[in-house]
């Protein structure tokens, strides 16, 4: 059967289509607070573990050139980067890493690593991370044989 008449007409009508958007905005308000402390805490992961690539580069470094390596703070702290030279060419660097933007990093004065990949000094050197709008800290910390490593609480 052949049904003739007016075509049926699709689509959506104005007021379906202004439901769904008050309901996506709604959703959206719900999530981004969500989504800031996220970002916030990615970015202090991201820190940590740049910190802890710099303070390996700088350890395996040393072994290889048999030298001290030292991986040492930008002019104004941790927190706008660090920079490793080169054993006996503070001109050329071996990393320069740019500053942390939202991170608060304390640290020591610098980290020389000795040609047989340990810590020149008596204190071992930590790291204190954290990150405007979140929480948490994070510390990066060096054992007794000089290796770096991080865990996702103040030191």
């Amino acid at each position: 059967m052949v049904r003739r008449g007016p075509p049926r007409q699709r689509g959506v009508t104005l007021p379906e289509l202004l439901a769904v958007l008050a309901i996506m905005a709604i959703l959206a308000s719900l999530a981004a607070p969500a989504y800031g402390s996220w970002v916030a805490t990615m970015r202090g992961r991201g820190a940590a573990t740049d910190l802890a690539t710099s303070l390996s580069l700088a350890r395996s470094e040393a072994i290889k050139r048999n030298g001290e390596v030292t991986l040492a703070p930008a002019d104004s702290g941790w927190q706008a980067g660090w920079r490793i030279a080169a054993p006996g060419d503070a001109e050329r660097l071996l990393d320069d890493h740019p500053a942390v933007q939202g991170a608060v990093i304390d640290g020591p004065a610098s980290v020389t690593y000795l040609s047989n990949g340990r810590i020149k000094g008596t204190e071992l050197p930590r790291f204190d991370i954290s990150v405007a709008g979140h929480d948490g800290e994070r510390c990066v910390f060096v054992d007794l044989s000089g290796r770096p490593a991080q865990q996702a609480s103040a030191c």
